[in-house]
């Protein structure tokens, strides 16, 4: 009999996993696939960015309110999910930059970091494992961090003479990055929006984007999960501190995304099976190789 696949997807902060990636895991429950979420901090110094919670009582609890919309998104998608219980660096912005404050996630040693997800790793047993590039999707340090901790863990939890501690060596088989917001994509969205006859919000997004540094070449896999855009959207929204409902990430109806862009996009870096490429499932390679993994 083959074993039960299993989805880990490593997020930086409440709210990631249900802005990166969120359809497909979904997508992957019902067809009965394991998911894990696994969040690196609480976001604690996170902005409160929908402008009918900016207020002061709710900047004065926000890491118990960021918990529980967690917990609410958690519910809505379906998926499992645990805290690795590390503290939000913020977003330094100026110049120049301020410092990280002191004992925050992305100044953390990054072999000392990746211990819990090691942890985590061995416990779930995930074939597949998803996190952020190099760049952290967008340079904020715990998403940096994220990717890094991500990386060295994919690496070395198999390996049975590191952190014996950390419970028995499970090596996962494949390793992606989350490829959100493309250039191609961002232009498919934006002319689906003008042929409908829509102010497209994402004008100046494209004006001020650099073709030539998009990274849309990289993408190796493409999952169609626009069934569950919905869902993905309802999840997001339960992070109601972090979207605005009436702003960008609703503006596009979802029959022109699901027309024009179907699909959440990946970048394969680590596999240990055969896959051939370009992929439209991530457990390609793996359905095989999971009946004879211990």
């Amino acid at each position: 009999m083959a074993e039960q696949l299993r989805l880990m997807a490593v997020h930086a902060h409440p709210d990631d996993e249900s802005s990166k990636g969120a359809a497909t895991m979904v997508r992957y429950l019902a067809e009965g696939v394991e998911v894990l979420v696994v969040t690196c901090t609480g976001g604690e110094r996170g902005s409160v960015l929908n402008p009918k919670l900016d207020r002061p009582e709710i900047w004065a609890d926000i890491a118990a309110i960021r918990r529980d919309e967690m917990d609410r998104a958690r519910r809505i998608l379906g998926v499992r999910q645990d805290w690795l219980g590390f503290v939000d660096s913020g977003y330094p912005e100026g110049d120049p930059l301020p410092p990280l404050p002191a004992g925050c996630f992305g100044l953390l040693p990054v072999e000392r970091a990746a211990e819990p997800l090691v942890r985590s790793i061995r416990e779930f047993r995930p074939h597949v494992v998803l996190t952020y590039d190099e760049d952290g999707g967008y340079p904020h340090p715990d998403h940096i961090m994220c990717h890094k901790i991500s990386v060295r863990a994919f690496d070395v939890a198999g390996d049975p003479e590191i952190h014996p501690e950390l419970g028995e060596p499970w090596q996962p088989l494949k390793l992606y990055y989350t490829m959100g917001f493309s250039y191609p994509k961002l232009s498919a969205l934006h002319e689906g929006m003008l042929a409908a006859g829509l102010s497209s919000p994402f004008e100046d997004w494209l004006k001020d984007r650099d073709p030539a540094r998009d990274k849309s070449h990289r993408i190796t896999t493409r999952i169609v999960c626009d069934e569950y855009f919905e869902v993905r959207d309802e999840a997001l929204r339960a992070h109601a501190t972090q979207v605005d409902p009436d702003g960008f990430w609703f503006a596009v109806p979802l029959e022109i995304q699901r027309a024009v862009w179907p699909t959440e996009d990946y970048e394969l870096v680590r596999s240990l099976v055969d896959s051939v490429q370009p992929e439209d499932d991530l457990f390609a390679g793996v359905r095989d190789a999971a009946e004879v993994v211990s």
